[in-house]
């Protein structure tokens, strides 16, 4: 199997990265060359490996970055890992067979060895049906929400939920109207809206994306985004980016501003979502999952799909075991100079990135 390596910076990688693209049916924006490149820091590469079959092709999109930090690295030569962008990704295929995909990760693993990687974390595409068998260790995170659109209208809404029938109904009592952006021309709405709901949430900082990440999106990816406005009045009061595929939606950011919760406009702008994805001939709506098990968020999209609860899985695979366990204990004992007993939580991966604990007071 010939193997083909693109880079999502180089110029002639890219125009067939994307030809590639245009011409899948499924064109998954997450396998988007733009998309990977969101994240990928400058020193990172953002890659993608790429294999025809006899029957279709493999394309695994991921981001190669180099381990710096000087209490890892001990003057030695850095090394690399493999991760994929932030969503839903792995190796997608269209039509390989499981013989395929053994000669697939063969190859693969072969381009890892020669580029140094020490291991691979990988968030994995939520349909069975579109990625390749992982070859490395998987296990379930949370549950993800999916919302089926093929489902008639009629019945869908009655197998919404008691709660959402009724604020969608509240919502449109009150007021609220949607509005369909596919150009990005209230962008400065979604930002403020975006940005006081993270603050609200306490969110981790890396949920913090700045203005420049929608501008790429809105830029990069024509026809695989769209705003969802809820609107009170003039002012925008619930807001959702979501991400489009050939056939599936995916919730990807927003919020809702705290003065108008209860006027119930996130309820109406999911259910609007739903009925333009129907509209639009896409197949799902993946809403996500929440951030722990059965939390309140998660509570809330389970009602727009009180049947379609899919496993999230992830990925993992390490290829230089000797050189992982070296990096472990010296990340171990870096956290330890600073916190006496501190340990990586076994659930982080991988443990040598885990973020080390604050310098104790002297």
């Amino acid at each position: 199997m010939k193997l083909e390596i693109w880079n999502a910076r180089r110029a002639a990688d890219v125009s067939r990265w994307e030809a590639v693209h245009r011409a899948w049916a499924g064109r998954e924006v997450f396998a988007a060359p733009a998309y990977v490149r969101l994240f990928a820091e400058d020193h990172d590469e953002p890659l993608a490996a790429y294999a025809e079959t006899a029957s279709g092709f493999i394309l695994y999109p991921f981001v190669l970055r180099p381990i710096t930090p000087p209490h890892l690295t001990g003057g030695q030569r850095p090394v690399v890992d493999v991760v994929s962008p932030y969503g839903y990704g792995g190796a997608f295929h269209s039509g390989a067979t499981e013989i395929d995909a053994k000669e697939f990760w063969s190859t693969f693993d072969e381009f890892c060895r020669s580029r140094g990687v020490v291991s691979e974390f990988t968030r994995l595409c939520l349909f069975e049906d579109r990625r390749l068998p992982y070859p490395g260790r998987t296990e379930q995170k949370l549950v993800n929400v999916v919302r089926d659109l093929r489902v008639p209208p009629d019945e869908m809404w009655r197998e919404f939920d008691h709660k959402v029938r009724k604020n969608v109904q509240k919502a449109r009592r009150s007021g609220i109207r949607i509005d369909i952006d596919e150009t990005g021309s209230r962008l400065d709405d979604f930002q403020r809206i975006y940005q006081d709901t993270m603050d609200r949430r306490h969110a981790r900082s890396s949920y913090y994306f700045p203005r420049e990440f929608f501008e790429t999106i809105v830029r990069e990816l024509p026809g695989q985004f769209v705003f969802f406005h809820a609107r009170h009045g003039a002012d925008v009061v619930s807001t959702e980016l979501v991400l489009r595929s050939g056939g599936t939606l995916y919730s990807f950011l927003g919020g809702t501003v705290r003065s108008a919760f209860d006027l119930r406009p996130n309820d109406l702008l999911k259910y609007e979502v739903i009925r333009w994805g129907q509209q639009t001939g896409h197949t799902h709506f993946v809403l996500g999952g929440g951030h722990a098990s059965d939390d309140g968020i998660f509570r809330y999209k389970r009602a727009f799909a009180p049947h379609g609860l899919v496993p999230y899985l992830v990925g993992s695979r390490v290829f230089d075991e000797d050189r992982y366990d070296r990096l472990v204990a010296a990340h171990r004992a870096r956290g330890q100079r600073r916190l006496p007993g501190w340990e990586p939580d076994p659930d982080f991966f991988p443990a040598y990135r885990q973020q080390l604990p604050c310098e104790t007071a002297s």
